[in-house]
């Protein structure tokens, strides 16, 4: 039985490893992947991602920043597009870890690495990120998420978050224009309730 305090953004959980599969569209084709019960939308690819995905032009060769990938579809997605650009996973949650790492082996995908926030290199920068970020979090542990990995975007590298207008779309553009003046922001998509949010490191 989940635990009350255990969300999909928990580091652990107690809850039994139960993996099933399920088939999504991904990178114009169906897949099937594995998925489980504690992570973020088990049973299908969440309209949010799907907004996300559907709005972006393949990824550049170099290094591309998922944050909370999941059971691995952003990166998935992302790696079978542009198979020369380098994509790092990120997710706190151990069993996302774990789903994300069988996703890539099962499509035979070699430039995905999975890892712990802690464990992506301190001198990348990224000319890509690509996320669905954890909203329910709470907005004070938002931004500082936000603080850690925006700051790293390349030079003329763009961030592509997808939020739901209900859930603060708006407000998190506007914090992210104060915090970075440097950076330009914008709606660089909408559908279906959500805003996919353009960051420009300028």
């Amino acid at each position: 039985m989940t635990q009350p305090s255990e969300h999909y953004f928990s580091e652990t959980t107690a809850t039994p490893f139960k993996p099933r599969e399920i088939e999504v569209e991904l990178a114009g084709d169906l897949y099937k992947v594995t998925t489980a019960a504690s992570v973020f939308s088990p049973d299908s690819l969440d309209r949010g991602t799907q907004v996300l995905l559907n709005s972006l032009e393949p990824a550049p060769a170099g290094d591309i920043l998922d944050i909370g990938c999941g059971w691995g579809a952003i990166s998935l997605h992302t790696a079978l597009e542009s198979p020369a650009a380098t994509i790092w996973a990120v997710d706190i949650n151990d069993r996302a870890r774990k789903l994300a790492t069988m996703n890539a082996t099962r499509l035979n995908l070699q430039n995905i690495n999975v890892s712990t926030p802690a464990e992506v290199p301190a001198d990348i920068t990224f000319a890509e990120i690509r996320s669905n970020p954890p909203i329910r979090i709470g907005k004070t542990a938002l931004h500082e998420l936000l603080k850690i990995w925006l700051p790293r975007l390349a030079m003329g590298g763009s961030a592509y978050l997808v939020v739901a207008k209900h859930l603060g779309a708006e407000s998190l553009a506007k914090w992210i224009a104060e915090t970075w003046p440097e950076f330009e922001v914008t709606r660089y998509a909408r559908s279906k309730g959500f805003h996919v949010l353009r960051v420009l490191n300028s």
